[in-house]
């Protein structure tokens, strides 16, 4: 045992299941035995795929020997053929080396709830590893009740085999202080049967940054006690039934995050429409000066929209939101931001760096918290939340679609219903337009019809491009239509949208259909046919109706 490891290490009784991680592979995750004829053997009891639990949030407090050693050895050994498969469950994504690492391998045969990383995703698309995409908020207690398995949660059973936790530091009665995220490991450490640490020493001891919660069943769930967002109602550290660990592994392996991106001209025009709206809401009296707390997705957009508030005229700011990225350093360091509470801290290597050089200051700063608190909608409605995420395209009509580019799955919602459904203000910013090889304005973000519904027009109130700010509170579907197109598509595509929106009410006018949300249901598609074909959505001839 390495000094760094028994100084984190407070439990005594664990330190004589200290091991490797292969060891902690052989001891527990059942991997097939290679026979003489070098064909397989399972040792899997349970005749079926092992459930297996880690923690991890958008890259960050993830597991990083196990996943790494166990895709190893299967390259090793050769069961990376889809001898075995395990049904995944983390917060979240992972780092590379874990999800897409994994994938790589064919060791993964569902996953839940969220992923990211081109390797995970073409298994996905190519019906190797199924995948079912879900609210953050609603996932946790189906997870412990047993939904996603055969298991079920009667009689205290616990829904998941194996469960991989990342800890910065074990207590003296054997409890889990995580790393710079939460997400959904208090709930996947208490459904486990088995419970393996990967005790980092690598990081710092983050104790006294998180504010962590026990499951409760619903039916007679008392509710969270949090009216501010500094309110701590919950643990320093996950709490977990020491009887249960079966190993303990140091890891000094950092969180694999990339570089920080550089916000282009766009973004910087979208964050300023957006700080432009909120001093005319305050001017209004609908927003306190202060605004109200402030939620924000992942991504360069989101990124400078935060910049973009950073340096306007608010003070005494607050945020909660699911993740903090580095932009939300220099707003701390601004003065000008009092307190953020999220449930994973994602940064840059460099923005790690000025986080640890600085603990103490950010710890003061920052809660963690479950991300079934963190994106809870009773506390998104009770706190008055701001919400603003990027979808990857937005129909006339104010339907969103965040998860797919035609039938193609790319990433998962995330959390981004959690906190649109339930805001005070639900703000959807993209950019009116992305680049194809052929035509840098190829793709409208802004189409007649979306291929897939993640967000209802019932969820969205404010549609904002580089273009302008699309207000439509109380707006009506055509109304609505004229207002997304008028001020958030491209000029490029203003009026090929709105010779849809024409043709599509003459077309049920005469037909005496529905004139509510008209649509020509023959040629809806068109713009993203044309995309397939032709590498634009932009109409040399016009439309073909």
């Amino acid at each position: 045992m390495t000094p760094e490891l028994k100084a984190r290490l407070g439990y005594a009784p664990y330190e004589s299941k200290v091991m490797t991680a292969r060891e902690a592979i052989e001891q527990n995750l059942y991997i097939p035995k290679k026979n003489a004829d070098g064909s397989f053997t399972s040792t899997n009891p349970f005749g079926r795929d092992l459930i297996l639990g880690t923690s991890g949030f958008t890259s960050v407090g993830y597991p990083k020997q196990i996943p790494v050693e166990l895709c190893k050895m299967a390259q090793e050994q050769g069961f990376n053929q889809g001898q075995v498969g395990y049904v995944l469950h983390v917060g979240a994504s992972t780092g590379p080396e874990f999800d897409s690492n994994m994938a790589s391998n064919n060791l993964i045969s569902r996953r839940y709830p969220y992923q990211l990383g081109k390797e995970i995703q073409n298994a996905i698309n190519q019906d190797k590893i199924q995948f079912a995409d879900q609210h953050l908020s609603s996932y946790i207690d189906r997870l412990v009740l047993g939904n996603y398995s055969t298991k079920t949660h009667k009689g205290g059973q616990k829904t998941v085999d194996v469960a991989i936790i990342e800890a910065t530091e074990i207590t003296a009665d054997g409890h889990i202080v995580p790393g710079l995220s939460v997400g959904a490991s208090p709930e996947i450490a208490y459904s486990a049967e088995k419970i393996i640490i990967e005790l980092n020493t690598k990081l710092p001891s983050c104790r006294g940054l998180h504010d962590i919660t026990e499951w409760q069943p619903p039916g007679h769930r008392q509710p969270w006690n949090i009216t501010n967002i500094r309110d701590r109602i919950g643990q320093e550290f996950i709490r977990i039934d020491p009887s249960r660990v079966v190993a303990v592994v140091e890891s000094r392996s950092p969180d694999n995050t990339t570089d920080a991106q550089e916000s282009d001209d766009t973004s910087g025009l979208i964050a300023n429409h957006i700080v432009e709206f909120f001093k005319h809401e305050i001017k209004m009296g609908r927003m306190p000066e202060n605004l109200y707390n402030l939620q924000s997705g992942i991504g360069n957009i989101a990124n400078k929209v935060i910049g973009g508030i950073k340096d306007g005229e608010f003070q005494n700011v607050g945020v909660w939101t699911e993740v903090l990225q580095d932009t939300f350093l220099d707003f701390f360091e601004s003065g000008k931001l009092d307190m953020a509470t999220s449930t994973s801290i994602k940064l840059s290597p460099k923005g790690f760096e000025r986080l640890f050089s600085n603990f103490d200051f950010y710890k003061s700063k920052i809660i963690l918290r479950n991300q079934a608190v963190s994106n809870a909608p009773e506390l998104v409605t009770r706190l008055g939340l701001i919400a603003m995420n990027t979808p990857v395209e937005v129909d006339i009509y104010g339907h969103a679609n965040s998860t797919h580019v035609g039938s193609r799955m790319i990433s998962g919602l995330g959390g981004s219903n959690d906190f649109l459904r339930h805001a005070a203000y639900s703000i959807m910013h993209t950019p009116s337009t992305r680049p194809t090889k052929k035509d840098p304005h190829g793709i409208s973000t802004i189409v007649p019809k979306v291929t897939h519904v993640d967000s209802t027009e019932h969820s969205i109130s404010f549609i904002v491009t580089e273009q302008g700010l699309a207000d439509l509170r109380g707006l009506s579907p055509k109304e609505r239509s004229k207002e997304i197109i008028t001020k958030a598509a491209h000029p490029l595509y203003r009026d090929q949208l709105m010779d849809y929106t024409k043709h599509a009410y003459a077309l049920n006018r005469d037909a005496r259909s529905g004139l509510h949300s008209p649509h020509d249901f023959a040629h809806c598609f068109d713009m993203h046919l044309s995309l397939s074909k032709n590498q634009t959505m932009r109409f040399e001839e016009g439309w073909k109706f």
